[in-house]
Order: structure tokens, then sequence, then C-alpha cells
């Protein structure tokens, strides 16, 4: 019943945080993916050129473990790893989350592909996701125990639109899902579809 009190309220507040922001645009199909270089949970170096010459990329962008619906979406990818990783294709997860908190996202997911902490929104910023929550969605989320000081630490109250790139051998972008209401997500399917 509490859970379902809390889901409640978080969908309410993310309802109330859609109305309320200014989003960005997103990069668009056909467009040079930025590349980067960045550690992921577990310390490994890696970059999206070294991840290109073993087959596409899927690219993730998620808000946080405390969000139901990044760690459903986040699953459900791990859950059909073996239909999206044959033939070469890698998953990556950005987030402006901390390490402390990517390791609760992995504790409730299973993930067990790499996930980066996007420390000062560079990679989120790269590709056009990233935008501040407004003072007043923060002082609600607050009152539901959603911190974003203690949640993203110094990327503060900063979060991406819940984005899913997919990104071919020849470093363009192939297929964008972006969507501000943060209830949407492409299914596992749509995503194998556009491999």
């Amino acid at each position: 019943m509490k859970y379902g009190f809390l889901f409640s309220m978080i969908l309410l507040l993310g309802m109330i945080g859609v109305s309320a922001q200014t989003y960005p645009g997103g990069l668009v199909i056909g467009e040079k993916a930025p590349d980067f270089t960045a550690k992921d949970n577990k310390g490994n170096s890696i970059s999206l050129h070294q991840l290109l010459k073993k087959g596409e990329v899927v690219l993730i962008f998620y808000r946080g473990q405390w969000c139901p619906y990044c760690n459903k979406q986040l699953s459900n990818l791990n859950d059909s790893l073996a239909s999206i990783t044959k033939g070469g294709t890698s998953i990556l997860a950005i987030t402006p989350e901390t390490y402390e908190n990517v390791a609760k996202t992995i504790t409730k997911t299973q993930v067990v592909f790499p996930i980066v902490s996007d420390d000062h929104l560079s990679i989120m910023k790269l590709y056009k996701v990233n935008f501040e929550v407004d003072q007043p969605t923060q002082e609600k989320y607050k009152q539901y125990g959603i911190d974003f000081s203690i949640a993203n630490g110094s990327n503060g109250a900063n979060l991406p639109v819940p984005t899913t790139y997919i990104i071919g051998k020849d470093g363009k972008i192939r297929y964008v899902f972006f969507n501000p209401d943060y209830r949407k997500r492409p299914s596992v399917k749509e995503i194998v579809d556009h491999l």
C-alpha cells in the first residue's frame, strides 16, 4: 500500500513537471553522434568510438534509481539482452545520478550492461537531452523523499529527457526515441526492429 501511494505521488509529480519544464530538443536521425569517453559503474573506460568498432550502440539516458519507469525500461532491456546484442550491438546507459545511486539502480534492475554517471552532465549536453528541474517541482519531489542534491550529487537538479538513440557503425544516429513525458519509453521490440 505504501509503495502504491509513493508510486502515485511520483506519477503526479512527474505530470506536474512535464507541464512546467522547458525541454531541449535532442539530436535527430542522420546526425553524427558526438564521441565521448567516460568511466562506467565498474571503473572501466568506455568510449563511443571503441564501442562502434564492435557494432551498433543503443544509448539510453535515464533519470535515476528513484524512477519506476526508468527501472522498468532498464530491466526490460536487460531481460532481452541476447536479442539486442546479437551481431555485436552494445547497450550503454547514461544517468546524472551518483555512482552510489547507480549501484541501487543495478540492485533494483539486475542490469549487467554498463552505466555511466555523467559527471558535469557533459554527455547529456552533447546529446541535447538535459534540463534543469524548476524550483517548485524540486520542492514537490522533496516532499516524497527525492532530493536531487542527494540523488545526483554535484549534478544537482538536472535530469535528462528519457531518450534512446541507436547509433550505427558509421557513427550516425539511426533511431531516436525522445519524449518529455517520462512515462513513455520505446519497447524492446521497437529497438530490436531498428537494429
